[in-house]
Parts: C-alpha cells; structure tokens; sequence
C-alpha cells in the first residue's frame, strides 16, 4: 500500500473519526487507516478521554503501534484536539516503528489555561472538570484521574506547573533536557499544525501553534519563535523549523470546522 496513516481523537468530537477513516480511504486508495481507541470499546474510549493518566494511554497506544505489521515501515499521524499533543508523546517517546508525518488539527501543544467551551457543554461531566481545575489542577490526585489538568498550563503558577504536571511539562521540557525526546522528535519529516482562527474551545488558541500566555500573567501572549522553548531549543523545535520541517496551517471555523475541500487540499497532500 501507498502507505498507513492513524488518527487519535478526543471522545466528543463532532466530526466522527469513522468519517475520517473513510474519506482517506477514498481519497488514497490502498491506505491502511487506524483508528485508536483507548480501551476495549466505545464507551470505554469516551471515558478514558477524560478520566485516563495520559502517560498510560501513550503507552497503551505505543503497544499497539509495535503489534500493528502495517506499520513496521512508518506511518503518518494524524490527532485531532487533545490527540495532537498525544501522538506528539508517542513521536518523542516510541520512534519504533517510526513516524513520518505528524498532523495536528487544533491540537493543544502548550496546553489550555481556561476551558471555554467544554466537549458537551450541557452535562455535568464538564461542570465537574471545571470545578477540579479550578479546585486544585496540580495536586497529585486530579493529575493522575483528569485528563484535561495534564495539559492545563497556568502562566500565573509557573513553577507549580513545571513541578507538578505529569505530561504536558514532562513532553514540552520544562524541568530538565531530555536529549532522546529531542531527537525523536527531529526524527519526523513533517510536523504541521492546524489553527482555527474562531477556535472558541481552545485558550488560548495560539497554543495550537505552539505559542501561549507569557509567563506571569494571562493576556499577552507570545508565539513559539519568542519562547524560551524555541530559543534554547530545548525539543529541536527551532533546528526542525530552520530545516524546513514545521508546517503551520490557519484555517477560518471554529474547533475542528472543516470542509472536506480544506482538508483535501491542505492535508491530504502530507498523507500520499
């Protein structure tokens, strides 16, 4: 086959990843597609997308990737919201079997600080999300049960950040170097970045370009290039952009709106 892509989405998307599956069947014809879900079914995907420790769902994800035969050669990813800075996870911390092209569809790279619109905004799950921020993101219980607070990013508690956060400061360098995260990363062809210029879930929305609040306060912002992150390149982030290698994509809509002809033309492209 042309090649073998996998998509990683969050429970309540409202663009199915089934359609997904099947407009990349069609539109590349040969490809072998997988679709991960983290657990043994459904109903089981959709509740590990909020209640999970991120780090056992990489490594879940990790193990199927080395069983999956389609896959020794490479494959391409695609994640979708908090799937992106998952597959990120897996490219750092699992480069076998490799990944070739890393495609993040209003991923969250520097994480939130705010949940403006929650998946589901009715139910009581996201009232309960939110009052578990707000309540205490970084102590040791809710960063191990609440998905969301291992990617929640607070620019007025810095350091509480860099010392307590299980993932998202572990993936994105924050405490020390790690030298084998960085060359995994610098591993990939390709590393593009989808952004919704009328994301209203995602805040900030610069953070589905690697940007996000300056430290210290939560209005001004800054993007990847004026990061301490890029500037030390701390995860090779800078060397990969001077290579050629960061694709940074806008698009008008809101959090995951797209038309098929958007994603045809923009991302398809990366896939064949």
């Amino acid at each position: 086959p042309p090649g073998a892509t996998l998509v990683w989405d969050n429970c309540c998307n409202p663009l199915s990843m089934g359609a997904v599956k099947k407009m990349l069947e069609e539109d590349i014809p040969g490809i072998h597609v997988l679709s991960l879900m983290v657990g043994k079914n459904m109903i089981e995907d959709t509740e590990n997308g909020f209640f999970k420790d991120v780090n056992e769902q990489v490594s879940m994800v990790c193990s199927q990737l080395a069983q999956d035969p389609h896959l020794k050669g490479g494959y391409n990813a695609m994640g979708f919201s908090q799937g992106a800075q998952f597959l990120r996870a897996v490219a750092q911390r699992c480069p076998s079997p490799p990944m070739k092209t890393l495609i993040s569809v209003g991923g969250q790279h520097q994480g939130v600080y705010g949940l403006p619109r929650c998946p589901g905004e009715s139910s009581t799950v996201c009232d309960l999300i939110r009052k578990a921020l707000n309540n205490g993101a970084y102590t040791e219980l809710i960063q191990k049960h609440l998905v969301q607070a291992q990617y929640w990013h607070d620019p007025l508690n810095d350091d509480l950040y860099k010392k307590h956060s299980l993932f998202l400061a572990d993936i994105n360098q924050e405490r020390v170097v790690n030298e084998t995260y960085k060359k995994n990363l610098q591993l990939l062809e390709k590393f593009v970045m989808v952004k919704f210029l009328q994301d209203s879930m995602v805040d900030p929305v610069d953070s589905e370009w690697f940007g996000f609040l300056k430290s210290g306060q939560a209005k001004e912002t800054e993007t990847l290039q004026e990061s301490v992150l890029y500037k030390e390149d701390r995860l090779g982030l800078a060397a990969m952009d001077a290579a050629g290698k960061l694709v940074f994509l806008a698009t008008q809509g809101d959090h995951l709106q797209f038309t098929r002809e958007w994603f045809s033309q923009n991302l398809l492209p990366y896939l064949r």
